[in-house]
């Protein structure tokens, strides 16, 4: 197949370019620089979300598009410029990406675009499917007008699916690559009250989620993409200690979050328990089912 991807050089994005090539796909990668040329067997295309231009004529032929693009929601803390970017980010590029495809002679058949289990905002204890209603808070925002985006696409006809992803668990990236570091050295332990749920996905998974959903038809709208066990802070602290043999004794009240992360600081003490319904009942299986394998696997 012949597959496009946006934020190819991100910690999702990276790893789906590398398992497609090594299963002999070809791959475009969106970048908003000037085309290079490429030693891995991909190929680039130019893009510029904020100014709306794409290069259309170098997307006929697709199979799928993956779109992961997006400034990273914990790379800094939110002023009202920053939620700006992280929301813009998203939207503009998925807009741009999504007419471009509608307007194609031959579209592809599948468009993946990103999401978040932030879209059901704060929901404490309760279990989460893909059938629970948008929350109301930042993030939760963002995820809608972030699937909203892709309605030029689904008008067209292609078959859209929106990847609400949880915490990758990864080493070379994202939260957990913040973390290690700090249980390493036995620093780490629970943060906030420990009882909110962390909806974690391993890295393996997310990208095998990725390409189950390219080529599962019936799959299309909101898929969860979060191991089938949510766990809490409390547990995900105590595998760990475990899986690296450190002590996880600290414990950052929620307060010093607050102080430290501003708004952003509701991601990390907030609790989603979500869990990946519409995946599970597609086929899908697991690789790493427990927090303990995804953190064996990443360390």
């Amino acid at each position: 197949m012949r597959i496009a991807v946006t934020g190819s050089t991100g910690l999702i994005g990276s790893a789906l370019v590398r398992s497609l090539l090594d299963d002999g796909h070809q791959v475009v990668r969106l970048v908003r620089r000037a085309p290079a040329d490429r030693t891995d067997g991909s190929t680039e295309v130019r893009w510029n979300p904020p100014l709306r231009q794409i290069d259309r004529a170098r997307l006929e032929g697709l199979d799928a598009v993956v779109n992961l693009a997006g400034a990273g929601v914990a790379d800094r803390r939110w002023t009202a410029a920053y939620k700006r970017r992280i929301l813009d980010s998203r939207v503009l590029g998925t807009q741009t990406l999504a007419e471009a495809l509608a307007g194609q002679d031959s579209p592809p058949k599948v468009l993946v675009s990103g999401s978040a289990v932030g879209y059901y905002g704060q929901t404490g204890s309760a279990v989460i499917d893909e059938s629970a209603p948008a929350g109301g808070d930042f993030l939760a925002r963002v995820c809608v007008e972030w699937e909203q985006a892709t309605a030029p696409a689904a008008e067209a006809g292609i078959r859209v699916a929106h990847t609400r992803t949880g915490l990758v668990v990864a080493g070379e990236g994202g939260a957990w690559a913040r973390l290690f570091p700090l249980f390493k050295l036995g620093l780490g332990g629970r943060l906030g009250s420990g009882r909110q749920y962390w909806p974690y996905i391993s890295l393996r998974d997310e990208v095998a989620a990725l390409r189950h959903i390219i080529d599962t038809p019936e799959l299309t709208g909101p898929v969860n993409l979060a191991a089938p066990v949510p766990v809490t802070n409390d547990e995900v602290t105590a595998a760990m200690g475990e899986v690296l043999h450190r002590p996880t004794l600290f414990n950052v009240p929620e307060l010093a979050l607050k102080a430290a992360l501003g708004e952003m600081a509701v991601e990390v003490i907030g609790s989603h328990r979500v869990v990946p319904g519409r995946l599970l009942d597609s086929g899908f299986r697991f690789n790493h089912t427990t927090i303990e394998q995804a953190i064996r696997a990443a360390a």
